[in-house]
């Protein structure tokens, strides 16, 4: 190691004291973009839930809620660009409030559609509310953490997407079985209104506090100063596209959601007419992978973190959890398609969403170093673009996979080798942080 990575180290592993006020706002915010990560992905999984339900009371065949599961990534997908830019320049207080309001009503009103079309229509809705959930929480973190300290809470907040979906089962089935299917959105949409208002009450952003000298240095501790009044202009975004480890970055995660929204949409189902399992018992099955996704999730965070406490580059620290996720969920799918075993089958499933959920974490942590502050939410919402617009086929291949075959196993091979592809991209083209990032301060180990 050189003598200027080992003198960046040092100073990005000695911290400067943090105020009891400072320590305050950072959990506050933790704590909400958290809860707001879970009922983001607890509406996202209402859908799947009542997968069956809803197919058998409206007549749809698995082609149709192929479709009707991606109306709701297809919209997310498109509106992270224009979501990005105007979270760089409003701030995520006013955002994120906002999208939680719209989305949560459009997940109420899916309790009272009536027919195929007003539900691909209040999934859209629901995409394009939820856009600026992740986006958000990258810039939140990039404002309120340190460059040091930005591991931990994006691990603790991109968990929610694992969290989610692992109490999402059991809970929403419960609600089904006893409500309906119906009432099980009414409810869930309430709840996300009453937080969405919670938020926009309590947090605020950086700029709307008035911070101490001591505050300011602690937060831009690592990283060059940037002008407090410069924002994000049109050209800086354009620019974003011009860089290799942009595409890398997009490719990637194209790899990472594919495979988690595989799963997300198509799980239950796939547990009840694949394996057998009843509806009830299908509901408490489904939650076990993402007990181990929450634990691939909190381990990147740890991961980056210790990686570049020892040494490692900022965007090393990121880049190879990334990676070594990617491949290790391709790798553990493949034996999910194929074992004749029920227990093996869940086994290997909880097994690859520990690993892609790390990489989906690290990928995550990943945007909010490789830019100024000025800039995260932009590159998160194009790196999630890339994602989610992958992502969005996922549930349509799988679904006419279905129908053509009878069978989830190409589905699931096909998912992995997506995987792989995505790993070979971020290796090759994520190498360092983007030209005029606050982190070309300092000495970068890019590989």
């Amino acid at each position: 190691m050189s003598s200027g990575t080992a003198t960046t180290t040092r100073s990005l592993t000695q911290s400067l004291a943090k105020s009891p006020r400072l320590r305050r706002i950072q959990w506050i915010a933790v704590a909400f973009l958290t809860a707001a990560g879970i009922i983001n992905y607890v509406d996202r999984s209402a859908l799947s839930i009542a997968n069956t339900a809803i197919r058998d009371e409206m007549a749809l065949s698995p082609a149709q809620m192929g479709w009707l599961l991606s109306a709701f990534s297809l919209a997310y997908a498109f509106s992270q660009l224009p979501v990005g830019a105007l979270l760089d320049r409003i701030g995520s207080r006013i955002m994120l409030g906002a999208g939680m309001f719209f989305w949560s009503l459009a997940q109420l009103v899916s309790g009272f559609v009536a027919n195929f079309q007003q539900f691909v229509v209040a999934r859209a809705v629901l995409g394009l509310g939820e856009a600026p959930q992740f986006p958000a929480g990258a810039k939140t973190v990039s404002e309120w953490f340190s460059l040091r300290e930005r591991g931990t809470p994006t691990g603790i907040f991109v968990a929610s997407s694992c969290i989610g979906p692992c109490i999402a089962p059991p809970l929403l089935t419960a609600m089904m079985l006893g409500l309906g299917w119906r009432w099980m959105f009414v409810v869930t949409g309430l709840v996300g209104i009453v937080v969405a208002v919670g938020w926009y009450l309590v947090y605020r952003n950086r700029a709307e506090v008035a911070l101490s000298r001591d505050e300011v240095a602690h937060l831009d501790e690592g990283a060059n100063p940037e002008p407090p009044a410069r924002r994000m202009t049109f050209s800086e975004w354009r620019g974003l596209f011009a860089h290799a480890t942009t595409w890398g970055m997009i490719l990637g995660f194209m790899g990472v959601i594919y495979m988690v929204w595989l799963y997300l949409t198509w799980l239950p189902s796939y547990l009840e007419h694949e394996r057998g399992l009843s509806v009830a018992r299908t509901g408490w099955v489904v939650a076990i992978p993402y007990v181990f996704g929450t634990l691939g999730m909190l381990c990147a965070g740890q991961a980056a973190d210790r990686l570049l406490a020892r040494g490692a580059g900022i965007v090393a620290s990121r880049k190879w959890p990334v990676c070594v996720g990617l491949l290790g969920g391709g790798a553990f799918t493949v034996p999910a398609a194929y074992t004749p075993s029920v227990t093996l089958a869940v086994v290997y499933i909880c097994l690859a969403m520990f690993f892609i959920n790390m990489a989906s974490g690290a990928a995550w942590m990943m945007v909010s170093v490789a830019v100024p502050k000025r800039q995260v939410a932009s590159l998160g919402s194009i790196q999630n673009f890339g994602g989610y617009f992958a992502g969005s086929f996922a549930p349509v291949i799988t679904g006419y996979i279905v129908q053509g075959t009878g069978s989830y196993v190409n589905a699931l091979l096909a998912a992995a080798a997506v995987a792989v592809l995505a790993a070979v991209a971020y290796i090759v083209l994520v190498r360092k942080p983007l030209e005029g990032s606050e982190n070309l301060i300092l000495t970068e180990r890019t590989a």
